[in-house]
């Protein structure tokens, strides 16, 4: 196997996970396309992605299913820096003005912004 393909250990694939990650995001970037939400886990863990995409945002299948295709091959050349971490992608209204060139560029450069807040997480009072 590739080491970068996306295997079934490298998803969020019950609801208990994905709201794991809702309850305890402790990294979260938005955009007016999308919102990333992060948590840590453990170090030496693959990076997990979970994918929200709502028929409200993007109501044809294609256009969803796109929206997932792009994520997923971003996720999976950045998923060396993303080690220890579970990540939940959520399309917005936005999405539906991007095509798939602005939303990976867009992607790849909040990888590492998502990485920094999450192994940063800032200093609550």
């Amino acid at each position: 196997m590739s080491q970068l393909s996306f295997q079934r250990h490298q998803r969020l694939l019950s609801p208990s996970q994905y709201k794991a990650v809702f309850d305890q995001t402790e990294g979260r970037v938005s955009h007016s396309a999308f919102l990333l939400l992060a948590r840590k886990t453990q170090p030496e863990q693959p990076a997990r992605l979970g994918l929200v995409v709502a028929k409200k945002h993007l109501k044809r299948a294609v256009d969803r299913n796109l929206f997932k295709r792009v994520v997923r091959t971003q996720f999976r050349l950045a998923q060396q820096q993303l080690i220890g971490i579970d990540i939940v992608v959520l399309a917005r209204p936005g999405t539906r003005e991007m095509d798939s060139r602005q939303l990976a560029a867009e992607l790849q450069k909040y990888w590492p912004k998502l990485v920094r807040r999450c192994h940063n997480p800032p200093a609550t009072s």
